[in-house]
């Protein structure tokens, strides 16, 4: 399962895990929403419904990860380094357009990616 983040002037592709989290995501999509900054090293967007996390692996994220944080059902899109955190679990990884994923600001969609 692939799927891609969409603005005006990026694209990132990411490959999803089998988690029924990662899945539930998939089903969401296409998705039209904000992404907003947080931290210094990534990119969160809401998902309308939160996803269930039960057979989720938990992340260690670095440049390229997408993660799920379950306490505030955000989906968050690593550009640098952060490490393992309770609660945050991983969703796939960036299979293109890794360096653009600090870029990203404002409106994006969410699509399936049908090349996958």
């Amino acid at each position: 399962m692939k799927i891609k983040v969409m603005s005006k002037a990026y694209e990132i592709v990411y490959e999803l895990n089998e988690s029924k989290a990662a899945m539930q995501l998939y089903a969401q999509l296409p998705l039209t929403l904000e992404v907003k900054d947080f931290s210094t090293n990534e990119k969160t967007f809401y998902p309308p419904k939160t996803l269930d996390i039960k057979d989720a692996p938990l992340a260690n994220a670095e440049k390229g990860t997408l993660a799920y944080y379950a306490p505030w059902a955000d989906v968050v899109m690593f550009y640098d380094f952060y490490g393992k955190g309770s609660d945050l679990y991983a969703l796939g990884k960036v299979v293109s357009g890794k360096s653009d994923i600090e870029k990203l600001k404002g409106t994006i969609t969410i699509e399936v990616c049908q090349n996958s």
